[in-house]
């Protein structure tokens, strides 16, 4: 009888670790879908994008990430836009040579990728690949489309940036064609601050003949070691670490993930515990 009881007690335990772990999943996948942050395992890679990814020895230390948005999709018919990353936080990964922190890859309809590593690049590819932008719809959403893949180069995986209608402005020139501009601007959770400008002019014929940006963008709080001192025997520090992983809030939950599968159960309980707290109070 003794010994049944304690399988039964052991069993609960077991059942409600895993359902304990399954909730701390779940808020994790929900977070990551609102901050769009789209992770693609290494089946979901095109072919083509798999067989350029090796040709760049240690790029299977990054992160790809699907960048996906409507205005893409309608500027660049047929297109497919990934992002190469490498941790910056807690600990930096440093990426291989030629390759960057963050690395744009375009897989085209004919199947072959183009790498871009930073905006000058982008500006060529825009060059020759936008369709002609005659109408106000389309520059509107070739800003859009820009302001989404340049975002991508001053990404450390904790901005997140939003590009409010209104700031997307058309107008016609006097010898004909199109200027517009717009921000990404930055959300300020987690003391995060600033925007990403953009300005694109067309000709009259609809070809891209200038591209402008300015960026002015504050980082804010980012994971150091805030986790592992949830448990510290000084109050003061745990204080600390719990305000700092507060306000990083959701963008803290690969942060988060990472340092509960290799601590202790009672560091994953204060873990648990700061989560719930940050879903709670809507961070």
């Amino acid at each position: 009888m003794r010994n049944t009881r304690g399988s039964v007690q052991k069993s609960a335990y077991q059942s409600k670790s895993l359902h304990r772990l399954c909730v701390i999943c779940v808020l994790i996948f929900a977070a990551l879908v609102l901050f769009s942050v789209d992770i693609v395992s290494a089946q979901e890679i095109p072919d083509s994008l798999a067989k350029r990814l090796a040709e760049f020895k240690g790029a299977e230390r990054g992160q790809i990430i699907s960048v996906k948005e409507e205005s893409l999709t309608r500027a660049f018919p047929g297109y497919s836009f990934y992002v190469l990353r490498f941790r910056q936080y807690p600990i930096a990964l440093a990426p291989p040579e030629p390759l960057g922190s963050n690395n744009l890859f375009i897989v085209k309809p004919d199947g072959s990728v183009e790498y871009l590593r930073e905006s000058e690049t982008l500006k060529t590819f825009f060059r020759a690949a936008l369709p002609p932008v005659t109408t106000q719809a389309q520059a509107r959403d070739a800003a859009k489309a820009w302001l989404r893949l340049a975002q991508e180069f001053h990404q450390d995986g904790f901005f997140r940036f939003l590009v409010p209608e209104d700031s997307i402005r058309v107008g016609a020139l006097e010898k004909g064609g199109l200027e517009v501009s717009g921000q990404a601007v930055v959300n300020q959770q987690g003391g995060n601050m600033g925007e990403l400008g953009a300005s694109l002019t067309f000709d009259p014929a609809g070809v891209l003949t200038k591209v402008s940006e300015s960026a002015q963008i504050h980082r804010g709080i980012r994971p150091r070691c805030q986790a592992t001192k949830l448990l510290d025997p000084d109050p003061i520090v745990r204080r600390m670490a719990e305000e700092a992983i507060i306000v990083m809030g959701k963008a803290a939950a690969l942060y988060l993930y990472e340092q509960r599968a290799k601590t202790s159960p009672e560091l994953q309980h204060a873990i648990d515990a700061i989560w719930r707290r940050i879903i709670a109070e809507g961070r």
